[in-house]
């Protein structure tokens, strides 16, 4: 690359401090007002800049990507997660891809702890209580939960986020059980107390909570179908901060209705913010609009990584956090 400064695509407000940074680094273009950009904007984004920034709330698939401009060198996405990005198409006209990985992994866990937390605990039906003024004192068989301690914990996917999960997890004195494409090496099972499944089949039927933290790819969509999660038993709970279309979310809502698996807990959504109403009804599921990775320190550094990754490829070396097809 050329040593000038590289006209760059924001597609939705960062952090100030992020945006500032951009600013004073290239020639950036950044959102007004916290809305996601439109298709229109999208493809003048695509035909005009160096760099585009995207979120995971902007479909940049095969059709957008062709209409791109020559100069189009670097989508610097601003997330770990790139299932809305055509990474192959993006390869195919020399476009790198990169991505902001390890950065929420702890954020996330936490996340998925206190889902695990509220959905057992039955945490929003006390703070409903509260609310509408209906406590009448202590009782000792009023909104009884579950103990966490010895419960069986299975983590769909133990990557970074899966193992951050698994050590908080077994802080409560939870059974770490794990299903991977790969199994991990033994020091890392030894160190996380984890023990490996290779049919996920038989995992799913054996856990007390199954917490989801695997990538949405065309071999995860709908990992868990009404096939797989009718293996759950019935006093069990789920839990996702992953992406939503690994799970079905029509048989889920379903089988939580039917009382067929105890509870959930979801981040997440097969629809983006189109949530099921009638999931939305159940007092056995604690909703959350995708907040997995909103802390300051999280969003910060994953702008951070962002800029890393447009200077070096400014600089004309290969982003650090490049994405291949073959990583996916």
């Amino acid at each position: 690359m050329s040593s000038g400064r590289l006209s760059v695509v924001v597609t939705r407000r960062l952090p100030e401090t992020v945006e500032k940074r951009l600013s004073e680094l290239f020639d950036v273009s950044l959102r007004k007002d916290d809305t996601p950009m439109s298709r229109a904007d999208l493809v003048e984004a695509v035909r005009t800049a160096d760099v585009i920034v995207p979120t995971l709330t902007d479909r940049i698939d095969a059709a957008l990507i062709a209409q791109a401009g020559d100069q189009l060198r670097l989508i610097a996405n601003y997330g770990a997660g790139v299932d809305h990005i055509d990474v192959h198409t993006a390869r195919q006209h020399g476009i790198l891809v990169s991505n902001t990985p390890g950065v929420s992994a702890d954020d996330t866990a936490d996340m998925a702890m206190a889902l695990i937390l509220g959905v057992t605990r039955r945490i929003p039906e006390g703070l409903a209580v509260m609310q509408a003024g209906g406590w009448d004192g202590w009782s000792p068989t009023a909104l009884l939960g579950g103990r966490l301690a010895g419960r069986r914990l299975g983590i769909l996917g133990l990557g970074r986020i899966g193992q951050a999960v698994a050590r908080r997890a077994a802080a409560f004195g939870m059974q770490i059980h794990y299903h991977n494409r790969r199994r991990l090496r033994e020091e890392t099972e030894q160190e996380l107390g984890a023990t490996y499944w290779e049919s996920l089949d038989q995992m799913v039927a054996r856990m007390d909570v199954l917490s989801l933290n695997c990538p949405h790819t065309p071999s995860t969509f709908h990992l868990m179908n009404a096939r797989r999660l009718k293996l759950m038993k019935p006093d069990a709970v789920i839990v996702n901060t992953s992406r939503g279309e690994v799970i079905d979310e029509n048989a889920l809502t379903r089988m939580l209705r039917a009382g067929e698996i105890a509870g959930a807990g979801l981040d997440v959504y097969e629809n983006g913010p189109e949530v099921n109403p009638r999931l939305c009804a159940l007092p056995n599921v604690v909703l959350l609009p995708h907040m997995g990775s909103a802390t300051v320190e999280g969003r910060v550094e994953m702008g951070e990584k962002v800029i890393l990754n447009i200077k070096t490829f400014q600089d004309g070396h290969r982003p650090p956090d490049q994405v291949v097809p073959a990583m996916l």
